[in-house]
């Protein structure tokens, strides 16, 4: 970053990104000639699904979830992908192989319903097939935001009810997500923290939320945030170690007063929160439990077997 602001995908530049190669429907091409059409659904509408994953030492992590949640968003919104589950890890695998990559690698892959014939809402305009671009960059996540914590502000825009926009599709449209983010920014923050419909603590702008009170773990129930891939790991870790944790409706009363909190998500992995709303958490320190997560985290992403 080259701001004052750091966030949880704060990464340290690469000159090797600017020259990379990016798959955009079956071809992979030159970073530059990385171009959809201006009719393009998912740049006229925001129509469209995408997944984050991470290359660690030769592994996509969690590969199988985030598919998982891919095909079930095209199934949600009606979306032909076009692809197989199989073809689509090929189409990832092949990305990375035209860029040299092994590690520490952060991809986007990005569906959406595609090129349209008349610039209007309607989806059976979109008659040519699915647009799919995958984008590869050498990533690695910045060790000092750890050290330096991340500041959150509490906005006023919501997550809102699933009969609205469900909060658990990861759809292209993100414009609730950046005016809170906006908000934060203006506010001095590096993110934003989202109450759901009910006024209960819910998630960031990007990322699911965790406090620790008492040495107990808590999270939202996660009926009106993104359920994340990392989120549930996390989760499934303090169970499987003795670590109490637990999805529940909490406020900001319960969070003003956490002993420690952290956000979750691909990228970053775990990162925590030292300042909420202006107020210290954790004397602006990682805290045990936090620590001990990422300990337990690490090891489960250097367990993974080889997919290749």
């Amino acid at each position: 970053m080259t701001d004052a602001h750091h966030t949880t995908h704060s990464a340290a530049e690469d000159a090797r990104n600017e020259h990379i190669k990016i798959y955009v429907d079956g071809k992979i091409v030159p970073r530059a000639q990385a171009v959809v059409s201006v009719y393009d659904s998912g740049f006229m509408l925001g129509d469209g699904i995408w997944e984050g994953l991470r290359l660690y030492n030769g592994v996509l992590s969690f590969l199988d979830e985030h598919l998982d949640r891919l095909f079930e968003a095209a199934i949600y919104i009606d979306l032909d992908i076009g692809k197989s589950r199989a073809e689509l890890v090929e189409a990832i695998w092949q990305t990375l192989d035209a860029n040299e990559m092994q590690t520490d690698v952060h991809i986007r892959l990005m569906v959406t319903r595609g090129r349209k014939v008349k610039p209007f809402q309607h989806p059976q305009l979109s008659q040519f097939g699915s647009t799919i671009v995958i984008i590869a960059e050498h990533s690695r996540p910045d060790p000092s935001v750890v050290e330096r914590g991340i500041r959150l502000h509490t906005v006023p825009h919501h997550r809102g009810l699933p009969l609205t926009q469900d909060a658990k599709l990861n759809s292209h449209s993100k414009l609730n997500c950046i005016i809170a983010l906006n908000h934060a920014l203006k506010a001095g923050a590096d993110e934003a923290l989202m109450l759901d419909p009910f006024g209960f603590v819910n998630t960031t702008n990007a990322c699911n939320f965790f406090i620790v009170r008492k040495g107990v773990v808590w999270t939202s129930t996660g009926d009106y945030c993104m359920n994340g891939v990392t989120r549930q790991k996390v989760i499934d870790l303090c169970q499987a170690n003795g670590i109490p944790v637990f999805e529940r409706n909490f406020s900001l009363v319960d969070t003003y007063g956490a002993d420690e909190a952290f956000l979750t998500g691909t990228f970053g992995a775990q990162t925590p929160v030292f300042e909420i709303d202006g107020r210290e958490i954790g004397e602006r320190k990682a805290g045990p439990i936090f620590s001990r997560i990422r300990a337990l985290y690490k090891e489960l992403i250097e367990a993974q077997a080889p997919q290749r």
